[in-house]
């Protein structure tokens, strides 16, 4: 009985060991796997940090890859905002960053407005054919953007706006991308998730609809507002065919500049400055990191929470 015993013993610590190595072994596939994924993803920002340290003689001369700068550069964060386009030489990084940060903050703030009331009226309001319209609306977010882009240039360039040399360019790169369907998606999910009799207590209290929409159902819709608002901001930020597309060249954004500036013209080759290119790129980039980071948590609750109820 005793061998027994002892063989039984034996077999369990067996069992635990390999249990052991077994999750041992997938905690190290699953972190070097992790580790891989984020080599990936942080070594280009790596080298855009880099190259904006770099001398331009170290860019345009240099005939191997460095990773670290050989002559530290920090001065081309401050030249980058004072070059200058070869046509338009009033034309700097400074006025295509005030063009973006127009065209962000009011298609954020306008969009994410509409989608709000919107969003109230196919959750809470009863009307005859609100399901049939919600259906449209869904139905033609599988329709591609590209597809819009005709038609939407058509209906700017009639109202004057294409490449007007006022202030039309504005109107044109903002006004067609108020509607985003899938953020009124996402908040009418949200608003669905809050309980009927919350907006018949306050009706009975004579509160209004509008009155009961940002005292009650805003505040309680925090996350999703917050995640459809960094999404809208990050859209408008990082936009780039419509914008060169419809605006005058005083009015475009920044995306077209990280493009097509930044050009080496002394030597007459035509070559990018990649050191300014990627300062600016830095410029651009972090306050949209900064941003994801400060506001991560309630991205992924307002996710969430949308896609509880249907």
């Amino acid at each position: 009985m005793q061998e027994i015993s002892t063989r039984i013993d034996y077999r369990k610590n067996d069992r635990l060991a390999l249990q052991k190595t077994n999750y041992i072994l997938r905690k190290i596939g699953t972190y070097t796997f992790l580790t891989v994924v984020a080599l990936f993803v942080l070594i280009p920002f790596y080298w855009m940090f880099n190259m904006s340290f770099q001398s331009t003689n170290e860019v345009l001369n240099s005939a191997s890859i460095s990773f670290f700068p050989k002559e530290f550069s920090p001065d081309n964060y401050r030249k980058v905002f004072a070059y200058s386009t070869v046509s338009q030489a009033s034309i700097t990084f400074a006025t295509y960053l005030k063009n973006t940060l127009i065209v962000a903050i009011f298609s954020t703030v306008g969009g994410t407005f509409f989608s709000i009331l919107v969003a109230f009226a196919l959750s809470r309001l009863n009307f005859k054919g609100r399901e049939i319209i919600f259906s449209i609306l869904l139905a033609t977010m599988m329709i591609p953007g590209e597809m819009m882009v005709i038609s939407n240039y058509i209906t700017v360039s009639r109202l004057g706006w294409t490449n007007d040399p006022g202030r039309g360019s504005y109107y044109a790169m903002i006004f067609p991308f108020l509607v985003s369907i899938f953020h009124i998606y996402l908040l009418r999910q949200t608003f669905k998730q809050i309980p009927n009799e919350l907006y018949y207590a306050a009706k009975v209290d004579g509160c209004s609809d509008f009155k009961y929409l940002w005292r009650i159902m805003v505040p309680m819709a925090k996350s999703s507002i917050i995640t459809i608002t960094i999404l809208k901001l990050m859209g408008a930020w990082n936009a780039y065919i419509w914008p060169d597309l419809v605006a005058n060249e005083r009015y475009k954004l920044v995306t077209t500049w990280l493009r097509s500036s930044f050009v080496d013209q002394d030597s007459g080759q035509g070559r990018v400055l990649m050191n300014y290119q990627m300062g600016a790129s830095v410029i651009v980039t972090v306050p949209l990191l900064i941003l994801f980071v400060l506001f991560r948590k309630y991205i992924m609750s307002g996710v969430s929470r949308s896609g509880v109820k249907g």
